[in-house]
């Protein structure tokens, strides 16, 4: 046979396979050959037991004002309109607090139904990043890195590239609505990393284009078959890249895909009671209920890390109303996720973590709106590893600064990787002659909120 060019495969492959939105897994480095040599994607044993193997991290993109949710500051209600330790005049919160459960866990009005969850939560209270700029600071959340110029990989891709996916059929990575600016494709991007550790990314309604064929299964797999006896004519040559297995490998991911995909993502099925449990209804305002159900199904299927997104929380104006409409949109999916998981026996090797890049001020901005604040605020866990109801570290009387417990990005990542049975520090890759890891020369493990 006379073996195909890496551009004549993916012509031909894209012509008659549709399998373009799987272009990012082309570049990969996979040494899987005929023989049954180990899959790149293979699970793989973590450095030490872990309950938790999956992840599903909650992302309120734009900094969720923890002044109106989570962390409750008498002395910011008490001193409210006298001015701030920094400038600028202290404004408390408009809506009302209320402590939940067994441990007094202080939550707003906004969100009624996560309150219930309350004794199930671990608290991360000293959370610090290095920018007040979204880009930046989103960026350090997914990558341990602040400067997007020198691209790292995402914590999610790092996270395969230690354990490997538990289900070879679908990708062990998948981010739901990611934000398109605020970094773009490098929050799930690979960066050195061999391209099949990033993300595949899907919209709100389990779309991933191209996927599904033009032809039948049975004409595919021929056409399958054909190309990659060539492409494997070719990868027996001297010299070849290692590329081209990563062509070989992807057609097959791809191929697999379109067969379960669809169906996993398709969340028409769900009972009923399960759709109104999650609050799933058409259009826009059912967007985040339906990553909710989806992010369940992904992690019920095996996917190493899922990614939801919720846009929509920089409040330097607007922030009565818009606190309202946020929390509105996110309580009760999020609750009726931490519920459902817990129903089917998923939070025993399922880790939750809910945040954002950075808080917001104690202080007012303009009328109705508070200003960045990257020096202190909290994210939660839940689920497999943690020890519920678990508080570590605290910010200031005014829910400024964190004062104890600080955690750096690279604390957290440290914290994410360990509850996960990683070592941060063994977890390396070669690149341009050093050892690169997601926390780069830092990062402290908060063990306190261990199980």
């Amino acid at each position: 046979m006379i073996p195909l060019s890496r551009r004549q495969v993916l012509k031909s492959a894209s012509a008659g396979f549709g399998l373009v939105a799987l272009a990012g897994l082309l570049d990969h480095q996979a040494k899987a050959d005929e023989k049954g040599a180990p899959k790149p994607l293979a699970p793989k044993k973590p450095h030490f037991p872990a309950k938790a193997k999956k992840l599903i991290f909650v992302h309120m993109n734009g900094a969720m004002s923890h002044h109106d949710t989570f962390d409750y500051k008498p002395q910011l209600v008490k001193d409210d309109g006298k001015p701030g330790p920094g400038g600028g005049v202290l404004t408390a919160s408009k809506f009302k607090f209320q402590q939940h459960g067994q441990t007094g866990s202080w939550f707003s009005e906004l969100l009624p139904n996560l309150a219930k969850h309350a004794d199930k939560l671990a608290w991360l209270r000293g959370l610090h990043t290095d920018t007040p700029a979204h880009p930046q600071a989103v960026v350090q959340l997914h990558t341990g890195s602040a400067n997007a110029a020198l691209t790292r990989p995402s914590m999610g891709a790092w996270l395969l590239y230690g354990l490997g996916s538990e289900n070879q059929d679908v990708p062990g990575y998948i981010t739901i609505n990611p934000p398109p600016n605020f970094g773009g494709a490098v929050n799930y991007g690979s960066a050195f990393l061999p391209a099949h550790f990033q993300g595949t990314r899907i919209d709100d309604r389990g779309n991933l284009p191209n996927l599904r064929s033009a032809t039948g299964s049975s004409v595919q797999r021929k056409q399958l078959d054909l190309i990659q006896s060539f492409n494997r004519d070719l990868a027996a040559r001297p010299g070849v890249p290692d590329q081209l297995d990563g062509v070989i490998e992807s057609f097959e991911l791809g191929f697999k895909m379109q067969r379960q995909v669809p169906e996993l993502l398709d969340i028409s099925k769900e009972p009923q009671k399960v759709k109104e449990a999650y609050g799933v209804k058409d259009g826009p305002a059912g967007s985040f209920a339906r990553q909710c159900v989806m992010a369940r199904r992904l992690s019920e299927a095996g996917v190493r890390f899922v990614e939801i997104c919720q846009p929509g929380w920089d409040h330097h104006n607007n922030l009565h109303k818009g606190m309202i409409d946020r929390c509105g949109s996110i309580d009760q999916p999020v609750a009726a996720l931490l519920t459902d998981l817990e129903q089917r026996g998923l939070l025993d090797d399922t880790l939750v973590l809910f945040g954002s890049e950075f808080g917001r001020q104690p202080t007012s901005q303009g009328a109705d709106g508070r200003d960045h604040n990257i020096t202190g605020y909290p994210m939660f866990l839940a689920g497999a590893g943690v020890k519920n109801g678990a508080t570590y570290g605290a910010t200031d009387e005014y829910g400024i600064r964190a004062v104890e417990g600080r955690m750096h990005a690279n604390d957290l990542h440290a914290t994410l990787l360990a509850l996960l049975g990683l070592d941060h520090e063994k977890l390396t890759y070669r690149y341009a002659g050093r050892d690169f890891r997601l926390t780069d020369v830092k990062g402290e493990v908060a063990r306190a909120i261990f199980a």
